[in-house]
């Protein structure tokens, strides 16, 4: 007999859901997120089970893990991608189960990557980066409007990242708005020596791969943007086309049009939210550094805004980098810029 498991996952318990090839319910059941407990409850059908799908929500790692471990053929949802079943005037947690089980049986389950464990913490290290580098950006730009609102100063990301309390205390004449800038300037500090640790503890345990090493060849990527693609992009086979590519960077509208009129928005959060800082991240870097990029976008800004124009760059560079990696070819910026 052959069997299909649902699984709702939350933070501090999971609801398993089993369905015969009848759509009829086996076993149901709520437990704790207990890996032990929820082996021994599936091992009385273990042989019968075909696979077992899962939500992909925050915590999956673990369940994933320890049920490939043990054997079992694990599919993670993409939550967003399921259609939610309509009509129905009251569902609950058993609910859910079932209807992941549901569409498991029917082979119509749509799934997500599940990222290889090997290679998970070294990736999470480099979020973590990602996350101290957004939170640097805002105390630096804290920073800098406190010095041109009270003083009219402007000083440079690099300049407030070395700058010294006695210069502090020689700019500015109040004792509240020094120790505010202070306050500022101490946690960029540790931020930078955190990131800089990070850097160098990823940059020991792993360098790009073959396929990636073009990477290095496109204006305003380095190593550790080099390696946050690489880490976050995965098998770049699972992506058909570049648009598929561009839509999992976060690069590509989520609107919904009909006779020519916008008539709402999909999910725009559907995609991987690391790429799309890493492909911003390098349009920054971009616009600084290549006259041609800073050309594009300056013309882009003109008609829009920085924030669009900076995200069109973005999705230039995002398209570039997929025909890098899957057509093993250098950057052209004559293709990418036409």
């Amino acid at each position: 007999m052959k069997l299909y498991c649902g699984i709702d996952l939350h933070s501090n318990n999971s609801v398993i859901v089993i369905l015969d090839e009848a759509d009829k319910v086996v076993y149901q059941k709520r437990l704790p997120n207990n890996l032990e407990l929820i082996l021994q409850q599936l091992s009385v059908f273990n042989k019968d089970i075909i696979a077992i799908a899962i939500e992909s929500t925050f915590n999956w790692y673990w369940l994933v893990d320890g049920l490939k471990a043990a054997g079992y053929e694990v599919k993670l949802v993409n939550t967003a991608a399921v259609q939610i079943y309509s009509g129905l005037k009251h569902t609950d947690d058993k609910d859910d189960a079932r209807w992941l089980a549901h569409l498991l049986r029917l082979g119509i389950l749509p799934t997500g990557y599940i990222y290889p464990k090997e290679e998970r913490a070294i990736r999470d290290l480099l979020r973590k980066r990602s996350q101290l580098v957004r939170q640097s950006t805002a105390n630096i730009l804290s920073a800098q409007n406190i010095l041109v609102r009270n003083t009219s100063l402007s000083l440079t990301a690099s300049r407030l990242k070395k700058i010294q309390d006695e210069e502090v205390d020689q700019l500015l004449d109040d004792s509240n708005i020094v120790l505010a800038l202070k306050s500022n300037i101490t946690i960029i500090k540790s931020l930078q020596t955190s990131i800089a640790e990070i850097e160098q503890a990823v940059l020991k345990q792993v360098k790009l791969r073959p396929e990636y090493q073009k990477l290095l060849s496109v204006s305003g990527i380095g190593q550790v943007l080099g390696l946050t693609i690489m880490l976050e992009t995965g098998e770049i086979g699972r992506f058909a086309k570049v648009g598929n590519y561009a839509s999992y960077c976060r690069c590509v509208k989520s609107e919904r049009l009909s006779n020519g009129k916008k008539k709402g928005e999909n999910n725009r959060k559907n995609g991987n939210k690391y790429l799309a800082w890493a492909f911003i991240e390098a349009a920054n870097y971009a616009i600084r550094y290549n006259d041609r990029i800073k050309s594009f976008y300056q013309r882009k800004k003109s008609k829009t805004n920085g924030i669009i124009a900076i995200k069109a760059v973005a999705h230039k560079l995002a398209r570039a980098c997929y025909h890098i990696i899957k057509d093993q070819v250098p950057f052209d910026i004559n293709k990418a810029f036409a």
